[in-house]
């Protein structure tokens, strides 16, 4: 049987066919079947945003002039994109601008929301709304209102807000666990400012953990500054999530975004309409990462559970017996796979009940009945004015992007904590590891600190040409992080 050449082949298809179509003739019935079936089965979000883009609204916020801190004469809309997304704010010039009165107030930065009861409860990210003197909600049809904010909670970074009105068309809640990847879906909002906005795309990933406090929805959908607290509609018209972040090292979207899954977000909503705050459960313990090497030595199986590191004195965990090198397995039935599953599961436990936690220890699992405490507010660790210390960064440690200072008794006492350093500025390699401003380094490469001379001391001796481990503090919770210098 001879051979045809795939390439002359179509060559030749595509010349017949420009052929026809030139001298006014007309092509088979079989050659134009395909392509037509093939955009047929193309997605049409036309309804979808005749149905949805009346509940979405665009958020202006503003502040008093007194207030305000402009940064390289960068417009507000950039600004925000470069605070959430952690790009680094370009050196441009500072433009000059004319004196305005104290009490003057002035537009501070745009973000989108969308309408979650009849009755004017509007949903959106708490980093929309944060630090504004008065929050402006503007409808499709282009009524603005005066909103109030009910309540903001940042480590969901949600927020809800109420206007004054009635009658509005609120958006149909999706199911979070019937969305599969790749799935079509649809955002709406105002990036840069440009109303109703739509960009789709589809869902890359399902529980993506990016060291927040929730698990995102990643999606490729084009999401920019003004797009935040927008929603992201499925096809059956329902809103399954919130536009929340983006990945880019551009500055720009680079096709991956976030957003907070939309069961997540109406529990947190829930408590903020009711109190204006949110309650999560703690029990006092600090945690680290389960590997394969660590399950393997103490017969565990496969690496899972969340690894006690330290358990906090008189704390809940205290009293229920757990101790340090204990691995928490399951929390109330639920299965631990990972070390961040264990913070969501207690957070979500209301203050005061009843539960039960299964721990490995030595070779055995044992259940243990634990009474889960309510979590503070996190804290940023107190400047104190008897010591006005300037940051030590060693040639060691700026290579891992880091510059520490000694903790003064106060703070030692205020953390509950023997020792460490705080950390006065984190870039490069060690920003890339999540570290950051304020946060407390307990232990480096698996060395316990507690000053800046043990900490230059053990990072001297830490292989750089490894990812080095850190222990640190931020708030009620110790984590871990990996620097990896020089990438």
């Amino acid at each position: 049987m001879p051979k045809f050449d795939g390439n002359v082949l179509r060559s030749v298809a595509f010349a017949c066919m420009f052929a026809g179509v030139a001298g006014g003739g007309l092509l088979p019935q079989a050659a134009i079947a395909q392509p037509a079936a093939a955009v047929r089965g193309l997605p049409d979000f036309t309804d979808l945003v005749d149905q949805v883009g009346p509940s979405v609204v665009n958020i202006r916020t503003v502040e008093k002039a007194s207030s305000r801190a402009s940064a390289n004469g960068m417009d507000e809309e950039m600004l925000e994109f470069f605070r959430r997304f952690g790009v680094p704010i370009p050196n441009a010039p500072r433009q000059q601008r004319p004196q305005r009165p104290q009490d003057d107030e002035q537009p501070r930065g745009v973000g989108s929301g969308f309408i979650l009861t009849a009755d004017g409860f509007v949903m959106t990210n708490a980093h929309v709304v944060d630090g504004a003197d008065e929050v402006i909600v503007t409808l499709t049809d282009k009524r603005e209102f005066k909103a109030k904010i009910i309540g903001a909670d940042k480590r969901t970074d949600v927020a809800v807000v109420k206007i004054e009105a009635t009658g509005l068309p609120a958006v149909k809640v999706g199911d979070v666990g019937r969305l599969r990847v790749g799935e079509w879906v649809m955002a709406i909002g105002s990036p840069f400012g440009l109303e109703n906005t739509v960009t789709a795309g589809i869902v890359s990933a399902k529980q993506r953990d990016t060291g927040d406090y929730l698990p995102f929805i990643q999606t490729d959908v084009a999401i920019n500054p003004g797009n935040s607290g927008g929603p992201l509609i499925n096809m059956r018209g329902e809103v399954v999530g919130i536009n929340s972040q983006i990945y880019s090292r551009s500055g720009g979207f680079m096709g991956i975004s976030f957003a907070i899954p939309m069961d997540e977000a109406i529990r947190v909503s829930e408590q903020l309409r009711a109190s204006g705050r949110v309650t999560r459960g703690r029990i006092g313990v600090q945690i680290g990462q389960v590997t394969k090497d660590v399950a393997e030595s103490i017969g565990l199986g496969k690496a899972q559970g969340a690894l006690v590191t330290g358990v906090e004195a008189g704390s809940p965990a205290d009293k229920a017996g757990v101790e340090a090198g204990d691995i928490i397995t399951r929390f109330d039935g639920k299965s631990i796979e990972k070390v961040a599953d264990l913070p969501r599961l207690v957070g979500n436990t209301k203050p005061g009940s009843k539960s039960t936690m299964t721990v490995f220890r030595r070779g055995a699992s044992r259940d243990l009945s634990i009474t889960i405490a309510e979590i503070e507010p996190d804290k940023p660790v107190a400047k104190t004015a008897e010591r006005e210390e300037k940051p030590k960064a060693s040639a060691a440690a700026q290579q891992m992007g880091l510059a520490v200072t000694e903790l003064s008794d106060a703070q030692k006492k205020e953390l509950k904590i023997k020792g460490g350093v705080l950390v006065a500025t984190a870039t490069e390699a060690a920003a890339r590891a999540g570290l950051r401003e304020g946060d407390v380094i307990l232990a480096i490469a698996n060395t316990e600190v507690s000053g800046v001379k043990e900490f230059e001391a053990a990072l001297t001796k830490a292989d750089k040409s490894k990812a080095i481990n850190v222990l640190y503090r931020r708030g009620d919770w110790a984590q871990y992080a990996l620097i990896r210098p020089g990438r």
